[in-house]
């Protein structure tokens, strides 16, 4: 049973930061536990450890968390977005660099 620790990154349907600064632990499912049920059609799986996902505020809340329950795990660290700040207004520079649509 191996776990794997992350902070998650925002979705794509969002533009804040929600959900982005806490830290995910998160069992990584093995694959031979998953199997097609025969009459629905259905994927199954008997690992039901693959729906338990605990949320830490900090990375080494996480770490001492699993290091506690004797879970191996696997820190990720976040790539740090480059936010550059820009106001309204630069869009409508005169001296604007790149082209200008309409």
């Amino acid at each position: 049973m191996t776990a794997r620790i992350y902070r998650p990154a925002k979705t794509a349907m969002q533009s804040g930061t929600a959900k982005t600064t806490r830290w995910l632990l998160e069992f990584v499912p093995d694959a031979q536990t998953r199997s097609i049920e025969p009459l629905m059609g259905w994927t199954s799986s008997v690992d039901t450890l693959a729906q338990v996902k605990l949320w830490f505020d900090t990375k080494e809340e996480a770490i001492a968390y699993a290091a506690k329950s004797g879970i191996a795990c696997k820190v990720e660290e976040p790539k740090e977005a480059l936010r550059r700040p820009m106001a309204y207004s630069d869009n409508f520079k005169s001296d604007r660099i790149g082209t200008w649509t309409h």
